[in-house]
C-alpha cells in the first residue's frame, strides 16, 4: 500500500475514532449566573413575595440559566448597606426606597415630599415614563445601578385617636402626630398642619392609649398589623405619600447578561412588580371596611386642599433646591 493512502487511512480512523469519543462524552453545563438578592422585608410582606415571583419567571424563560437566591429579614446585608455591597459586587440585586436612593441622587428626594404622587396609578405612570427614564438614567450614572421596575409599598394616611372634623390642614392644628424621628418625617408632619412628635415606632400604640400622642401616619397594612385600630376612633384618608421602592440590578451584573437574559431579568422584575402592586392595592381596599366593622370612622378630607398646602411647604423649602426645575409641576401634570 502506498505510504499516502496508508496516512490517509489511519487518519481518518482516527478522525472517526475521536468523534466517537466526543459522542460519548456529555456536554460540559455552562455554569449558572448567580443572581444574589438582598431585602430588609419580611416573609409575609407582598414586597417579599414577589422575589419568588421573579425567580419563577426567569426559571421559566430562562431554565437552568439562573441560580436566584433570596435573602430576607436583612439576613444578608443590612438595609441600606445594599448600594454599597452591589458596587463591590457582593451583591446583585436588591429593592431599594427613595430615601435610599435621594442619599447619592439628591434630587430623586422629590419622592420622598408629600402629594408628589397622587396614588399607584399616578406613581406608575410617572416612573414608566419621560420622568422616570431622566431620573433612572441619574441613578445609573451616580449609583452604579439599573432600576428595572417600580412596586408600591402603600399609600400614607392619618389615624387619629379621638375622631375630629378634618377637611383641610387648619383642621389638624394642635394635634401632637406621632412622626418617624427624622427630620425629613417631622417636617412632612408639620407639613400636614399637625404638630409632629417624634416617638419610636414600638411605643406608638402605648402613646396613643395614653393620650402622649394624639395620632399617628402610616399605610392601612401597617395600621392593622401594630393593631393602632384598638386604641383610636377614626382614620383620615390623606393619602399623603404614596410609597416607592425600586426593584434594581448593579450594572456590573446587569451589562454581564446578553440582550436576550437581560429583557428577561427586566420583564421578572416587571412581572414581581406587578404581583406585589396588584396585592398590595388589593389589600388596602379591603382594610377600610375592616376598619369601620372595627367601629373606626374612616373619612375623606379635601385632598387637593391637603396636596397644595403640603406642596407650598415644600417649594418654599431646602429640599427643594435639590430638584430640577419645573419638575413638580411635571409630575402634577401627569393624568
Amino acid at each position: 500500500m502506498p505510504m499516502s493512502r496508508s496516512v490517509n487511512r489511519r487518519t481518518t480512523l482516527l478522525a472517526a475514532a475521536a468523534a466517537l469519543v466526543g459522542l460519548a462524552l456529555p456536554a460540559v453545563a455552562q455554569p449558572k449566573t448567580v443572581l444574589r438578592i438582598s431585602t430588609p422585608a419580611v416573609p409575609d410582606a407582598w414586597h417579599a413575595k414577589m422575589w419568588t415571583v421573579f425567580k419563577d419567571a426567569l426559571e421559566k424563560s430562562a431554565p437552568g440559566e439562573f441560580d436566584v437566591q433570596i435573602n430576607l429579614n436583612a439576613s444578608l446585608f443590612k438595609q441600606g448597606a445594599e448600594p454599597t455591597a452591589m458596587a463591590r459586587g457582593n451583591l446583585e440585586l436588591t429593592s431599594m426606597s427613595a430615601a435610599d436612593i435621594a442619599k447619592l441622587v439628591p434630587e430623586f428626594s422629590i419622592f420622598t415630599a408629600g402629594y408628589m404622587l397622587r396614588d399607584p396609578a399616578h406613581q406608575q405612570r410617572v416612573f414608566t415614563g419621560p420622568i422616570g427614564a431622566e431620573l433612572f438614567k441619574r441613578v445609573s450614572e451616580k449609583m452604579d445601578i439599573t432600576v428595572l421596575s417600580t412596586c408600591y409599598l402603600g399609600t400614607r394616611q392619618v389615624n387619629l385617636r379621638e375622631a375630629r372634623e378634618v377637611k383641610t390642614p387648619a383642621d389638624l392644628k394642635g394635634i401632637k402626630l406621632r412622626m418617624p424621628g427624622s427630620k425629613d418625617w417631622l417636617f412632612l408632619g408639620n407639613a400636614l398642619g399637625a404638630t409632629s412628635t417624634p416617638l419610636a415606632f414600638g411605643e406608638v400604640y402605648l402613646g396613643l392609649k395614653t393620650g402622649t400622642i394624639d395620632g399617628q401616619d402610616n399605610p392601612l397594612p401597617s395600621v392593622r398589623a401594630a393593631k393602632f385600630y384598638e386604641v383610636t376612633k377614626q382614620i383620615v384618608l390623606t393619602s399623603h405619600l404614596v410609597d416607592s421602592l425600586f426593584i434594581a440590578i448593579s450594572n456590573k451584573s446587569y451589562n454581564a447578561l446578553n440582550a436576550t437574559q437581560k429583557q428577561k431579568v427586566l420583564a421578572a422584575a416587571q412581572a414581581a412588580a406587578a404581583y406585589n402592586n396588584d396585592n398590595t392595592v388589593r389589600e388596602e381596599a379591603q382594610l377600610v371596611d375592616f376598619f369601620k366593622k372595627e367601629g373606626l370612622q374612616v373619612s375623606t378630607p379635601d385632598v387637593a386642599a391637603f396636596r397644595k398646602t403640603v406642596q407650598a411647604a415644600y417649594q418654599t423649602s431646602d429640599y427643594a433646591s435639590a430638584w430640577p426645575a419645573g419638575l413638580v409641576e411635571r409630575i402634577n401634570a401627569i393624568h
